[in-house]
C-alpha cells in the first residue's frame, strides 16, 4: 500500500510517463480503430474474404515484426544517446536502421509479388481463400518499403521524446485509408467497386501519403528550431559514403545490441505465424474468430503498449544519462502501473465484449468462438502485459537483449507451437481450447522474466564510453 501511495505521489514519473504513453496510445488506438473498421467492412464480403485478408496480413505481420525488431533495437541506442544528448550518434543509428529496414522490406515485397500463391498456401490449403488472399497481397506488397521508412523514423522520434508528430501523421493516414476503403471496397463516393483489391489499394495509397507527410513535416524543421531541427540538420563528421552510413563504432554497437532484438522479433513472429498455420487448417470459422478476436485485442491493449513504449524511452534516457538507480526505481513503478491497469481493463472488457462482437455480424458459431477466446485473453491479460513491459522495455532499455531473445522465443517455440499442433491438428480441439493451450507460454515467460528482472543485469549504461 505504501508503495502504491508513493507511486501516485511521484509527479515527475507520472508526467514523463503520460507525456509519452498518451500520444503513443492514441496513435495505436487510431491505427487499431481503423483496422477494426477495415475488418468490419471486409467481413461484409463474407467469411472467406475476411479469412483471406486475415491470413494475407499474417505475412505482413512477420515483416512488421522484423521491422519492430529493427525499430526496437535502434530505439535502445537512440534513447540512451538522447539521454546523453548526442543527436549526431542518433542520426548514425537512423542510417543503419534504414539500410537494414528498407532492404528487408524489398525482399518481402518481391516474394509477395512473384510468388503470392505460394505465400498464401503456407497459411491455408483452401483454394478460394488463397485466390482472394492473392488479390490483396499483390497490391499491399508495394506498401512494405514505405512502411519500413515510416516505422523507423517514428521509432527514432519517440526515442527523442517527439511523440505528437506521429499522431498527426497517423491521423492523415487514417482519414485517407478510411475514406478510400469505403469507396473502393463497396463502390461508393464515385469510386469503382473492387472488393478485397480495393481494400489493399486504399491501404497502399494511405501508406504513400503517410510516408510523404512524415518526411515533409520532419525536414521542415530548420537548424536551431528545437532539438528536432538540430537532429535533422546535424552533420556526420566523415565525408565518405562508407563512413557516413556505416560508422564502425556505431555499427558494432548496433550489431551487438540490436541484432538479438531483430532475431527475437523475427523468430517470435515466425512462431506466432505457425499458430496461424494451425488455425488456417481448422476451417474458415476458426480463422474468422481469431481475426476478429485479434482486432478487439488490439483495441484493449493499445494503452499498455503505450506504457511499454514510455518505459523503453524513459528508462533508456535515464540509463544513458547515468541515472542507474533512478532507472531501477522507475522500472518498479512501470510494472505496478501495468499490472494495476490490466486488471481494470479486463473487467471493462468482459462487460462490453458482447456488443462489440455483434458489430462484426458473423454467424453464431464464430461469435461464440470469439466470446470464449476473449474470456481466456482477459484472464491472462495481466500476466501477458507484465511480460511485455519486462521483455520489450525494461530488459531492452539496458541492452539485456539476449535474455529477452531466449525468454520470448523459447516460450513460443518450445511451448506455444507444440501446444497449438497438439490441440489443433492432433486432438482436433475447438479453436478456443487451442487458444488456451497456446496461452500457457505466457505463464512460462512470466516466471523467467521475473527471475531475470531480479538479477538486475539490464541496469547499465551502454553509451558511457562513446
Amino acid at each position: 500500500m505504501n508503495q502504491f501511495v508513493a507511486f501516485i505521489k511521484d509527479k515527475e514519473f507520472l508526467r514523463k510517463t503520460l507525456a509519452i504513453t498518451i500520444p503513443v496510445a492514441i496513435q495505436n488506438l487510431l491505427n487499431t480503430a481503423l483496422n477494426m473498421i477495415d475488418t468490419v467492412m471486409i467481413s461484409q464480403l463474407g467469411e472467406t474474404a475476411i479469412a483471406a485478408v486475415g491470413l494475407a496480413n499474417k505475412y505482413f505481420f512477420v515483416f512488421a515484426l522484423l521491422m519492430y525488431g529493427i525499430c526496437s533495437g535502434s530505439s535502445i541506442l537512440a534513447a540512451q544517446y538522447w539521454g546523453k544528448r548526442e543527436p549526431i550518434n542518433i542520426k548514425k543509428v537512423l542510417y543503419i536502421a534504414l539500410i537494414i529496414g528498407v532492404g528487408g522490406a524489398m525482399i518481402f515485397m518481391l516474394a509477395a509479388l512473384f510468388a503470392p500463391e505460394l505465400v498464401m498456401r503456407i497459411f491455408t490449403p483452401e483454394s478460394d481463400t488463397i485466390a482472394d488472399g492473392v488479390k490483396y497481397l499483390v497490391v499491399i506488397a508495394f506498401s512494405y518499403p514505405l512502411t519500413a521508412i515510416t516505422m523507423i523514423f517514428i521509432s527514432i522520434l519517440r526515442s527523442m521524446n517527439y511523440v505528437k508528430l506521429p499522431i498527426i501523421i497517423t491521423s492523415i493516414s487514417i482519414i485517407v485509408n478510411g475514406t478510400l476503403n469505403y469507396g473502393l471496397i463497396f463502390g461508393k463516393l464515385g469510386m469503382p467497386e473492387l472488393g478485397i483489391t480495393g481494400a489493399a489499394l486504399a491501404t497502399l495509397i494511405a501508406r504513400i501519403v503517410e510516408c510523404a507527410s512524415l518526411l515533409i513535416l520532419v525536414y521542415m524543421h530548420k537548424a536551431g528550431d528545437g532539438a528536432l531541427g538540430d537532429f535533422v540538420h546535424s552533420k556526420v563528421e566523415k565525408a565518405s559514403v562508407k563512413e557516413r552510413f556505416i560508422n564502425k563504432g556505431i555499427a558494432y554497437k548496433y550489431a551487438t545490441t540490436a541484432a538479438p532484438v531483430m532475431l527475437n522479433e523475427f523468430m517470435w513472429g515466425l512462431g506466432v505465424t505457425m499458430y496461424s498455420l494451425v488455425y488456417g487448417r481448422m476451417g474458415n470459422a476458426a480463422v474468422a474468430a481469431i481475426t476478429i478476436e485479434s482486432t478487439i485485442e488490439q483495441i484493449l491493449t493499445v494503452f499498455f503498449f503505450g506504457v511499454s513504449a514510455a518505459a523503453a524511452v524513459i528508462l533508456g534516457n535515464e540509463l544513458g544519462s547515468g541515472q542507474l538507480k533512478k532507472a531501477e526505481e522507475y522500472s518498479k513503478k512501470f510494472i505496478m502501473l501495468q499490472l494495476s491497469l490490466t486488471i481494470i481493463a479486463g473487467i471493462i472488457a468482459l462487460l462490453v465484449k458482447e456488443p462489440i462482437i455483434a458489430w462484426f455480424g458473423q454467424s453464431e458459431q464464430v461469435s461464440g468462438y470469439v466470446s470464449k477466446i476473449l474470456n481466456i485473453f482477459v484472464v491472462l491479460l495481466p500476466v501477458r502485459m507484465v511480460n511485455h513491459i519486462l521483455i520489450t522495455a525494461v530488459f531492452r532499455s539496458g541492452a539485456d537483449t539476449k535474455a529477452s531473445l531466449f525468454i520470448d522465443v523459447s516460450g513460443v517455440w518450445f511451448i506455444g507451437i507444440p501446444m497449438a499442433v497438439i490441440g489443433g491438428l492432433v486432438l482436433k480441439m475447438p479453436v478456443y481450447v487451442v487458444f488456451a493451450m497456446v496461452a500457457v507460454e505466457e505463464v512460462y515467460k512470466f516466471i523467467l522474466s521475473i527471475l531475470r528482472y531480479r538479477q538486475k543485469k539490464w541496469v547499465r549504461n551502454i553509451v558511457a564510453n562513446d
